[in-house]
């Protein structure tokens, strides 16, 4: 049967939706086209730098229908591949994109290899082209990402790697930038996120000689852990809108579409409802994965000494090696003498170099090291030649470095620092007072007297640990309150500690070694003793300005406790013997009454029994509780972060000038209560009625032209004419 008027060669789409269709009926057709295409790109071959409109339109055919002739096309791809890599950079830049785009599809579609188009796309990369680099590095990502969709394929995800690396030491900087990207791309999109991309970032990447690739690399291990801060913000969002779509469906008209709207609404917040639900999933940061830190550490720093590139870089290097030596508690010794350079007033960028000093400061560093870092800030910054907020900073940052190292405080710097507690700058006094509150929990035998304060329990418990020593838990901390009658703490009261001290079964035991040690000594060594031991310093202090009272304070307090601990000296021995007498009651197991100490007895109720929840909240409460007792009314908190803060370092606490939205906020706050003096347009009764004048300002403009043409204003010379014309007709009458 021949089909006359036969418009399939000429019009390319129908054919290949019929062709979609019925693939054997249109088998000829398709041929046809095939040997067209042939012949096409033999004649494109000879001159690839013009544009082939008829080419481009068979190619993107040929493309559509491959896998319905699976036989004939086999060597389609090829034959693409082939004028691609021959004539890379001298290929018109249309015909480039639609040969591009004819193996993306392919590849989507199965008939092409992922690692061999990624060979090809590779090479690609020395086109002049951006937008092509860019298109085939997101074709690149989409395509891996949706190869590990359902399930990792770890022989594939191990191919694609290794040329991945390959490619990173490739001598084209273009090509090693976007494998760089690409890497770490995939790892913040949990598909790469394992340690052997991660070393090979860190191995080859950040000691690249090319910039490009030196700084990505860097710039990926300075990135944070995803902190998801405006979940809750969006969450809030949701519900607020939700509750607005059913509120403004109530009061409009009911259409169709503002009901698919509201269902759309709806669906969206069950589906934030249920990713709340959902269990949070955690990703590490990729310095964590670093197999040898203390070998990049010392790579990098060497290269930041011999390294001429700009100041951002060498930023960048001391940032990394400081995370490093924090998070791993790396010794690089020579790290501390060089920053130390930069630490000067007038030095750019210095409270981030500050923030570096303070990341590399972990405890395992002998305070020898870190002594100059704290004597330069001291120097440099803790002096009244400065301003305030110098001053402040440099005292943040010190406090930010005895967080994670302590024991790099000397006594005679740290006296000194402390004085800055009454200074008449806001800003400088504070941070000294932190510093100080920091030394009241770490270390107070460094502090003078009465800077020490009153001891809480929690801090009398808490053993100063030398340098380099662990502190190991036999048993659960606090655990000695489940040893107790079973009542509630009740942490609002305040004669909730004295009745618990006297009339609960168990006293604490926190001074049981000293005691144990005083009890051959004489009359005059344990007064001597408690007058050391004595808390001096009140919580008021920080408030009052003048020292002489403090004086007179702590001396005054330490005069009354040494009266009721001279006349309490019979009863110290009834006290000390309930302390050392713990009973432990079992009446299924044990049949008498064991008398053991109480962290003894702790340890074998731990290892005996099984904590509930209730239990781990008796002993939370105890232990919180320790931190409250004779002393202050809220604890200090100072726990060792991985990464410090910069705010930490640059807050001052100082009365900042408002921006133009806290100045509205405020004005809109004072006029709450305030009475209305009148309406916009001048009643005072809002019930009375508008004047003429007011009412024609609503009126429609083309009502009120004619009114508003004799308003204009005359010139000098119509008033001439008009007065003229005045006398004329003046005359005329007469």
């Amino acid at each position: 049967m021949v089909r006359h008027n036969n418009q399939l060669p000429d019009n390319l789409p129908q054919l290949q939706n019929l062709i979609k269709r019925d693939p054997d009926s249109y088998k000829d057709d398709f041929h046809q086209q095939y040997q067209h295409f042939l012949s096409s790109l033999e004649v494109f071959a000879l001159n690839p730098g013009e544009e082939n409109k008829s080419l481009d339109e068979l190619v993107m055919f040929i493309a559509q229908v491959a896998q319905c002739y699976p036989k004939e096309c086999a060597k389609f791809p090829q034959h693409l591949v082939d004028l691609l890599k021959n004539h890379a950079t001298t290929l018109d830049p249309i015909m480039r994109n639609c040969f591009v785009k004819a193996l993306i599809l392919m590849r989507n579609k199965n008939i092409i290899p992922a690692i061999d188009l990624l060979e090809l796309f590779f090479q690609l990369l020395c086109c002049p082209d951006k937008n092509l680099r860019s298109f085939l590095q997101n074709h690149i990502i989409t395509d891996i990402k949706n190869m590990n969709a359902k399930h990792k394929d770890m022989k594939l995800n191990s191919t694609l790697q290794n040329f991945m690396y390959s490619m990173l030491k490739d001598a084209n900087p273009k090509a090693a930038k976007m494998s760089v990207d690409i890497m770490i791309e995939l790892y913040k999109k949990n598909i790469w996120n394992d340690a052997k991309t991660v070393n090979v970032i860190a191995t080859v990447g950040c000691f690249s000689k090319i910039m490009k690739v030196l700084v990505a690399s860097l710039k990926f291990f300075l990135g944070h852990d995803d902190d998801e801060k405006g979940s809750d913000d969006s969450d809030s969002d949701n519900e607020v809108d939700l509750k607005g779509a059913i509120m403004q469906n109530r009061v409009n008209k009911k259409t169709k579409k503002r009901k698919k709207q509201l269902e759309q609404i709806k669906k969206q917040a069950v589906k934030a409802q249920k990713k709340k639900k959902n269990a949070p999933a955690f990703n590490f940061s990729g310095i964590h994965l670093v197999h040898n830190p203390q070998g990049m550490a010392e790579g990098l720093f060497k290269q930041l000494q011999s390294t001429n590139e700009r100041f951002e870089v060498k930023l960048m290097h001391l940032d990394v090696i400081s995370r490093l030596i924090g998070i791993h508690e790396l010794f690089l010794f020579g790290y501390y003498p060089y920053i130390t350079r930069f630490l000067q007033p007038h030095q750019r960028q210095v409270t981030r170099i500050m923030q570096f000093a303070a990341q590399a400061s972990h405890e395992l560093v002998p305070g020898d090291i870190i002594e100059p870092v704290l004597k330069t800030i001291a120097n440099n910054f803790i002096t009244e030649r400065n301003s305030s907020d110098v001053m402040a900073i440099g005292l943040n940052a010190t406090r930010e470095i005895c967080i994670r190292c302590p024991l790099a405080m000397s006594e005679d710097l740290l006296r000194d620092l402390a004085m800055y507690k009454t200074y008449k700058e806001k800003s400088v006094m504070m941070a000294a007072r932190s510093l100080i509150m920091l030394y009241r929990e770490q270390l107070p035998a460094l502090l003078h007297k009465k800077d020490r304060g009153r001891l809480t329990e929690a801090q009398a418990e808490r053993k100063i640990r030398a340098y380099g020593e662990v502190e190991v838990h036999e048993t659960i901390p606090g655990a000695e309150a489940l040893l107790k009658d079973s009542k509630e703490i009740d942490l609002g009261s305040e004669d909730d500690s004295d009745s618990d001290s006297n009339d609960g079964e168990w006293v604490n035991v926190s001074h049981s070694e000293d005691e144990g040690k005083n009890e051959g000594d004489n009359d005059e060594e344990d007064s001597d003793d408690d007058d050391d031991d004595e808390p001096d310093a009140d919580e008021s202090e920080e408030e009052d300005g003048s020292e002489d009272d403090e004086v007179d304070d702590d001396t005054s307090d330490a005069d009354e406790e040494d009266k009721e601990h001279s006349g309490s000296e019979s009863e110290g021995n009834v006290t000390s013997a309930k302390k050392k007498s713990l009973a432990v009651e079992n009446s299924s197991e044990n049949e008498g009454v064991q008398v053991l100490d109480a962290k003894e007895a702790a340890q074998e109720l731990a290892m005996t029994r099984i904590f509930t929840e209730e239990d781990f909240k008796r002993i939370n409460a105890a232990q919180l509780k320790k931190t409250v007792t004779n002393a202050r009314k809220r604890p200090l908190e100072k726990d060792r972060a991985e990464f410090v803060k910069l705010n930490s370092i640059e807050m001052i606490y100082k009365k900042r000038k408002h921006d133009k939205e806290s100045r509205l906020e405020t004005v809109k706050a004072g006029r709450e209560d305030r009475e209305k003096f009148g309406w916009k347009d001048g009643r005072k009764n809002e019930h009375c009625s508008k004047t003429n004048r007011e009412n024609r300002k609503r009126k429609n403009f083309v009502m009120m032209r004619h009114k508003a043409r004799s308003k204009v204003k005359k010139s000098f010379r119509d008033k001439q004419k008009a007065m003229r014309k005045h006398l004329l007709h003046q005359k005329k009458m007469k």
